[in-house]
Protein backbone atom coordinates (compact mmCIF):
# COMPACT_ATOMS: atom_id res chain seq x y z
CA UNK A 1 0.00 0.00 0.00
CA UNK A 2 1.27 3.25 -0.79
CA UNK A 3 1.53 5.80 2.58
CA UNK A 4 0.68 8.67 3.04
CA UNK A 5 0.64 12.02 5.02
CA UNK A 6 -1.37 15.31 4.96
CA UNK A 7 1.08 18.40 4.02
CA UNK A 8 0.62 21.68 6.96
CA UNK A 9 -2.37 23.25 6.52
CA UNK A 10 -0.88 26.24 5.65
CA UNK A 11 0.86 25.03 2.88
CA UNK A 12 -2.00 23.56 1.20
CA UNK A 13 -3.61 26.95 1.71
CA UNK A 14 -0.61 29.29 0.44
CA UNK A 15 -1.10 26.56 -2.69
CA UNK A 16 -5.33 26.99 -3.40
CA UNK A 17 -6.39 30.30 -2.04
CA UNK A 18 -5.58 32.20 -4.93
CA UNK A 19 -8.30 30.56 -6.37
CA UNK A 20 -11.94 31.35 -6.38
CA UNK A 21 -13.76 27.85 -6.24
CA UNK A 22 -11.39 24.63 -5.26
CA UNK A 23 -12.71 21.04 -5.54
CA UNK A 24 -11.12 18.66 -2.48
CA UNK A 25 -10.59 14.86 -4.42
CA UNK A 26 -10.11 12.35 -1.86
CA UNK A 27 -8.64 8.86 -3.44
CA UNK A 28 -10.91 5.76 -1.41
CA UNK A 29 -7.64 2.93 -2.24
CA UNK A 30 -4.35 3.51 -0.57
CA UNK A 31 -5.23 7.11 0.27
CA UNK A 32 -8.23 5.59 2.13
CA UNK A 33 -6.78 3.27 3.90
CA UNK A 34 -4.03 4.93 4.80
CA UNK A 35 -6.22 7.48 6.82
CA UNK A 36 -5.00 10.27 4.79
CA UNK A 37 -7.32 10.28 1.75
CA UNK A 38 -10.61 8.68 2.56
CA UNK A 39 -13.89 10.64 2.73
CA UNK A 40 -13.37 11.36 6.15
CA UNK A 41 -10.25 13.32 5.66
CA UNK A 42 -11.71 14.80 2.51
CA UNK A 43 -14.89 16.19 4.95
CA UNK A 44 -12.23 17.26 7.64
CA UNK A 45 -10.22 18.88 5.60
CA UNK A 46 -12.65 20.94 3.77
CA UNK A 47 -14.28 22.13 7.05
CA UNK A 48 -10.94 23.56 7.88
CA UNK A 49 -9.70 25.46 4.56
CA UNK A 50 -13.38 27.03 4.92
CA UNK A 51 -12.80 27.99 9.03
CA UNK A 52 -9.61 29.11 8.02
CA UNK A 53 -10.92 31.16 5.03
CA UNK A 54 -14.05 32.61 7.32
CA UNK A 55 -10.98 33.90 9.73
CA UNK A 56 -9.06 35.57 7.11
CA UNK A 57 -11.71 36.94 5.13
CA UNK A 58 -10.53 34.69 1.71
CA UNK A 59 -13.09 34.26 -0.72
CA UNK A 60 -12.18 30.81 -1.22
CA UNK A 61 -14.60 28.12 -1.79
CA UNK A 62 -14.22 24.56 -0.63
CA UNK A 63 -15.97 21.63 -2.03
CA UNK A 64 -15.38 18.04 -1.62
CA UNK A 65 -15.71 14.76 -3.67
CA UNK A 66 -14.07 11.10 -3.59
CA UNK A 67 -13.02 8.72 -6.74
CA UNK A 68 -12.27 5.02 -5.91
CA UNK A 69 -8.51 5.90 -7.48
CA UNK A 70 -6.94 8.93 -9.18
CA UNK A 71 -4.51 7.00 -11.04
CA UNK A 72 -7.52 5.21 -13.15
CA UNK A 73 -8.81 6.90 -16.12
CA UNK A 74 -12.37 4.99 -15.87
CA UNK A 75 -12.69 6.60 -12.20
CA UNK A 76 -11.22 10.07 -13.00
CA UNK A 77 -13.41 10.06 -15.97
CA UNK A 78 -16.47 9.99 -13.35
CA UNK A 79 -15.15 13.53 -11.98
CA UNK A 80 -16.92 16.61 -12.55
CA UNK A 81 -14.83 19.46 -12.32
CA UNK A 82 -16.39 21.75 -14.34
CA UNK A 83 -17.22 25.53 -12.70
CA UNK A 84 -14.24 24.73 -10.23
CA UNK A 85 -10.49 26.96 -10.48
CA UNK A 86 -8.02 24.51 -9.24
CA UNK A 87 -8.35 20.84 -8.07
CA UNK A 88 -6.71 20.06 -4.68
CA UNK A 89 -5.78 16.07 -4.74
CA UNK A 90 -5.77 13.68 -1.58
CA UNK A 91 -4.28 11.08 -3.59
CA UNK A 92 -0.54 9.44 -4.11
CA UNK A 93 2.00 11.50 -6.59
CA UNK A 94 0.70 9.37 -9.01
CA UNK A 95 -3.31 10.31 -8.63
CA UNK A 96 -2.13 14.34 -8.41
CA UNK A 97 0.09 13.69 -11.97
CA UNK A 98 -2.64 11.92 -13.56
CA UNK A 99 -5.52 14.18 -12.75
CA UNK A 100 -3.02 16.84 -13.93
CA UNK A 101 -2.66 15.34 -16.75
CA UNK A 102 -6.63 15.34 -17.93
CA UNK A 103 -7.75 18.03 -16.00
CA UNK A 104 -7.58 21.53 -17.01
CA UNK A 105 -7.37 23.08 -14.14
CA UNK A 106 -4.35 23.58 -11.89
CA UNK A 107 -3.98 20.14 -9.41
CA UNK A 108 -2.37 20.66 -6.35
CA UNK A 109 -0.86 18.05 -4.12
CA UNK A 110 -2.63 17.90 -0.28
CA UNK A 111 -0.38 14.82 0.74
CA UNK A 112 3.35 14.06 0.47
CA UNK A 113 3.96 10.57 -1.08
CA UNK A 114 6.12 8.72 1.76
CA UNK A 115 6.77 4.86 0.56
CA UNK A 116 5.28 1.41 -0.15
CA UNK A 117 4.72 -0.12 3.28
CA UNK A 118 2.49 -2.41 5.18
CA UNK A 119 0.47 -2.29 7.87
CA UNK A 120 1.80 -2.88 11.33
CA UNK A 121 -1.26 -1.43 13.57
CA UNK A 122 -3.92 0.74 13.25
CA UNK A 123 -2.55 4.38 11.58
CA UNK A 124 0.98 2.26 11.89
CA UNK A 125 2.79 1.27 8.66
CA UNK A 126 6.18 -0.28 8.02
CA UNK A 127 8.25 1.27 4.87
CA UNK A 128 9.33 -2.01 2.81
CA UNK A 129 9.18 -1.27 -1.03
CA UNK A 130 10.87 2.00 -2.30
CA UNK A 131 9.63 0.88 -6.03
CA UNK A 132 13.14 0.60 -7.22
CA UNK A 133 12.67 -2.01 -9.82
CA UNK A 134 15.15 -4.48 -9.24
CA UNK A 135 14.00 -6.32 -6.24
CA UNK A 136 16.48 -8.14 -4.29
CA UNK A 137 14.01 -9.20 -1.40
CA UNK A 138 14.76 -13.21 -2.40
CA UNK A 139 18.19 -12.87 -1.39
CA UNK A 140 17.33 -10.24 1.78
CA UNK A 141 15.09 -12.57 3.69
CA UNK A 142 12.42 -10.51 2.55
CA UNK A 143 13.82 -6.96 4.51
CA UNK A 144 14.93 -4.10 1.51
CA UNK A 145 18.00 -2.71 2.53
CA UNK A 146 17.08 0.41 0.06
CA UNK A 147 14.34 1.38 2.29
CA UNK A 148 14.99 -0.29 5.40
CA UNK A 149 18.42 0.75 6.02
CA UNK A 150 18.96 4.80 6.02
CA UNK A 151 21.99 5.24 4.00
CA UNK A 152 20.52 2.43 1.45
CA UNK A 153 23.89 0.43 1.55
CA UNK A 154 23.74 -2.93 -0.58
CA UNK A 155 26.29 -4.62 0.63
CA UNK A 156 26.25 -5.13 4.77
CA UNK A 157 26.05 -2.34 8.32
CA UNK A 158 28.01 0.31 8.24
CA UNK A 159 29.95 1.26 11.41
CA UNK A 160 27.64 2.93 13.29
CA UNK A 161 25.50 0.22 14.14
CA UNK A 162 25.20 -0.99 17.62
CA UNK A 163 23.42 -3.39 19.34
CA UNK A 164 21.52 -3.92 16.43
CA UNK A 165 20.62 -0.18 16.70
CA UNK A 166 21.25 2.18 13.64
CA UNK A 167 23.56 5.32 14.58
CA UNK A 168 20.51 7.24 13.63
CA UNK A 169 18.75 5.96 16.94
CA UNK A 170 15.41 5.77 14.95
CA UNK A 171 15.35 2.04 14.10
CA UNK A 172 16.60 -1.59 13.62
CA UNK A 173 19.35 -2.01 11.65
CA UNK A 174 18.48 -3.87 8.28
CA UNK A 175 21.70 -5.62 7.41
CA UNK A 176 21.53 -7.00 11.05
CA UNK A 177 17.44 -8.16 10.96
CA UNK A 178 18.62 -9.07 7.37
CA UNK A 179 21.31 -11.40 8.93
CA UNK A 180 20.02 -12.46 11.39
CA UNK A 181 16.54 -13.66 9.44
CA UNK A 182 18.78 -15.87 7.44
CA UNK A 183 20.08 -17.26 9.92
CA UNK A 184 16.52 -18.15 11.52
CA UNK A 185 16.04 -19.88 7.95
CA UNK A 186 18.81 -21.86 7.90
CA UNK A 187 20.76 -19.61 5.20
CA UNK A 188 22.90 -17.62 7.14
CA UNK A 189 25.96 -18.57 4.72
CA UNK A 190 24.19 -16.66 1.97
CA UNK A 191 25.04 -13.38 4.34
CA UNK A 192 28.44 -13.24 3.07
CA UNK A 193 27.47 -13.35 -0.94
CA UNK A 194 25.48 -10.39 -0.40
CA UNK A 195 25.92 -7.19 -1.82
CA UNK A 196 26.69 -7.29 -5.55
CA UNK A 197 26.08 -4.04 -7.45
CA UNK A 198 22.67 -3.32 -7.93
CA UNK A 199 21.44 -1.95 -11.41
CA UNK A 200 20.13 1.32 -10.23
CA UNK A 201 19.43 2.31 -14.32
CA UNK A 202 16.03 -0.14 -14.17
CA UNK A 203 14.52 2.57 -12.18
CA UNK A 204 15.68 6.00 -14.25
CA UNK A 205 14.66 4.11 -17.14
CA UNK A 206 11.47 2.57 -16.66
CA UNK A 207 9.44 5.69 -17.04
CA UNK A 208 6.65 3.88 -18.80
CA UNK A 209 5.72 0.38 -18.84
CA UNK A 210 3.49 -2.07 -20.63
CA UNK A 211 2.57 -5.71 -19.87
CA UNK A 212 0.89 -5.65 -23.70
CA UNK A 213 4.01 -4.39 -25.59
CA UNK A 214 5.46 -6.57 -27.94
CA UNK A 215 9.11 -6.07 -26.03
CA UNK A 216 7.68 -7.98 -23.03
CA UNK A 217 7.61 -4.94 -20.76
CA UNK A 218 10.00 -1.69 -20.21
CA UNK A 219 10.68 0.62 -22.57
Amino acid sequence: MIVLRLKPIADIRSMVERHARVLVVGCNTCAAVSLAGGETEVETLVETLRLGASRSACQTEYTGAMIQRQCEPEFVDKLEAGGYDAVLSLGCGAGVAFLANTESVPVYPALDTLFIGAAKGHASWQAECSACGSCVLGETAGICPTTRCAKGIMNGPCGGVKDGRCELGDRDCAWVQIYDRLDEQGRGDDFDGLGSTKDNSVNSMTCEWDMNADSGGSK
